[in-house]
């Protein structure tokens, strides 16, 4: 999939793919700021936050660096029947960023198709599970004390300006659940400065950070997190050891006089991680990643019009003579090989239409898309999908 983001990135901080992920801090500009403003503003921020039922910790707001309780910027909004569904104040939020303070909205990618195509073309970019996080700050609003995250970020300055410091790490590749808390924060500075609009920064996971607005006066700062998860050797262990129910010696209790002794039981591990490699590993683990939510095809709501690929990651396609398998989210799709072109054409990440599909490749493409649509590894391409890929994917068939 060919998503202006990526290519944008790439540019910015010398990248050719995804190599650099985790590698190294890194940080560049985009020289396209109508992209930038493409992918979220301010004001379609505060949108969805008006129009959604969002809660904590989905939407949270920040204050003098403390968190602000959700009553003072909440109130359940009553139906005519007393139905009551909680929504954001507006106007009491209003006031809160007037003051300066820090809106932070999770998974932005859940709530925005722009978002969720973006996270998804980096899904694709990378081959890991990607969320976006949103933070808007205002005036003179103090930001997160000096951390770190587990995982990698890419952070794109989206409007106005923040200033950061980037420190090393003070743990070599530390995680979530670790045997060492990781609470000293790393001696050395990496970096420090403003991030402008259009700017781009990668921070490894494990570096200390933070950002503030403290001091900056009256303005803005939007800016848009990418949070990239990379499996770990942890990782693979794990999926070793659900694995290894198979196997009737890992099934015993330890029972300290009759069960398995434990020089039999390191002599069946290696056998098994020799059996399954870390490449086996990513390989089942992107093929058999759950489907992602969507839109369901009703007939009854009119024709198929055009489809897009929404699985998380790139469907396999497998030539075997006569046929062609398409492997995704965990099914296996078998079809005969004159597909191969319509299929290459709809499972390619980019929306399309399906007249224009039939007129390039065959009017097998619309039988095609009705099985793919119905296996759940495309998606119908509504308009507010559609949307999320307008200016920022090209139409696959175009």
């Amino acid at each position: 999939m060919e998503h202006r983001l990526i290519n944008a990135i790439e540019t910015a901080l010398g990248w050719s793919g995804a190599e650099g992920l985790g590698k190294g801090f890194a940080r560049g500009s985009v020289d396209d700021h109508e992209l930038v403003s493409r992918l979220m503003t301010p004001n379609r921020l505060l949108d969805i936050a008006m129009r959604r039922s969002l809660n904590r910790p989905q939407l949270r707001c920040f204050q003098s660096g403390e968190e602000v309780h959700p009553a003072i910027y909440y109130t359940d909004s009553v139906s005519p029947r007393g139905q009551s569904i909680p929504m954001v104040n507006m106007r009491s939020l209003g006031r809160l960023l007037r003051e300066g303070a820090t809106l932070i909205l999770d998974q932005a990618n859940v709530f925005d198709p722009t978002m969720e195509v973006a996270c998804r073309a980096l899904q694709w970019w990378s081959h890991e599970r990607v969320q976006v996080n949103a933070y808007l700050t205002t005036n003179d609003a103090a930001g997160f004390p000096l951390h770190w995250d587990d995982h990698d970020v890419v952070i794109v300055q989206l409007a106005g300006e923040k200033r950061w410091e980037v420190r090393t790490t003070s743990r070599v590749a530390p995680m979530y659940r670790d045997a060492d808390p990781n609470d000293i924060p790393g001696d050395e500075i990496v970096w420090s400065g403003l991030l402008k609009t259009g700017d781009v920064m990668h921070i490894p996971r494990g570096h200390w950070h933070q950002a503030t607005r403290t001091g900056s006066g009256s303005g803005k700062s939007l800016h848009v997190t990418f949070g990239i998860t990379q499996r770990t050797g942890a990782s693979w262990l794990a999926w070793l050891a659900d694995w290894c129910r198979e196997r009737e010696i890992f099934r015993h209790d330890l029972d300290r006089r009759n069960g398995p002794d434990s020089e039999s039981l390191a002599e069946a591990v290696t056998p098994l991680a020799g059996e399954r490699s870390p490449a086996d590993f990513l390989s089942v683990y992107e093929q058999e990643t759950t489907l992602p939510r969507h839109v369901p095809y009703l007939g009854i709501l009119g024709p198929l019009g055009g489809v897009v690929c929404t699985t998380h990651f790139p469907p396999r396609i497998l030539e075997n003579g006569g046929t062609v398998d398409i492997l995704a989210a965990g099914k296996k799709l078998t079809f005969t090989a004159k597909a191969l072109p319509a299929l290459r054409v709809l499972l390619s990440g980019r929306p399309v239409l399906l007249d224009r599909a039939v007129a390039t490749v065959g009017a097998e493409s619309a039988e095609l898309a009705e099985i793919l649509v119905e296996e759940e590894v495309c998606a119908v391409l509504t308009p507010e999908l559609s949307s999320g890929y307008t200016g920022l994917v090209t139409n696959a068939a175009s």
